[in-house]
């Protein structure tokens, strides 16, 4: 038997991960795309937040909203919360083009998963520090997961990883397990469960 909980989101890949990272702890996250309100912040943690209340007072029932986002050292940060926008215009290859000429490479992708339930709102961060590869590579992944060099698994990007490589070292997997960790030791799981 698994806990079911909503994950405003319209990504599917992201749900995808979520629910590969979760499926040990008994967890399924089902998807609600039009629920999730997002605002403009420096702050991760503050967006995920404010979507996850909002989006709590609409639905009722226990959910959780995750906001990522890739931080260059170089570019003081950015794309940093609004990478999602920079994916969409400029993707990977403008990133690199914002790079060209310089020798730090260093990056960061960071999440944040917020759960939200009648009793309580928790916030869960994972980070996973790395560079920022000359080129694309790789086929699998998503955003810009073809131009993230993990320091943790050499010098593969997420997108030569596998899944399951992936979600062992990358800010959503660790934030997700956080998550699952407190909540299956939580009276509040083996209650909606």
């Amino acid at each position: 038997m698994s806990l079911d909980i909503y994950f405003a989101t319209g990504n599917p890949h992201k749900v995808a991960e979520a629910n590969a990272i979760l499926s040990k702890f008994g967890i399924a996250f089902k998807p609600i795309p039009s629920l999730k309100i997002e605002i403009q912040s420096d702050s991760l943690e503050e967006i995920a937040k404010y979507a996850a209340e909002a989006a709590f007072r609409s639905l009722r029932a226990p959910l959780i909203v995750e906001d990522s986002g890739l931080f260059i050292d170089q570019l003081k940060g950015f794309p940093g919360p609004y990478s999602s926008y920079a994916y969409k215009t400029i993707g990977c290859e403008g990133i690199l083009r914002l790079l060209e000429g310089f020798d730090n490479r260093a990056a960061c992708f960071e999440c944040v998963v917020v759960y939200a339930s009648k009793e309580t709102m928790r916030s869960f961060v994972g980070t996973a520090r790395g560079s920022i590869a000359e080129a694309p590579r790789g086929g699998g992944g998503f955003g810009f997961d073809p131009i993230f060099i993990s320091e943790d698994r050499g010098d593969r990007t997420f997108s030569e990883l596998s899944p399951l490589e992936k979600s062992a070292v990358s800010h959503r997997g660790k934030a997700f397990r956080s998550f699952g960790e407190w909540i299956s030791a939580s009276a509040r799981y083996h209650t909606l469960k």
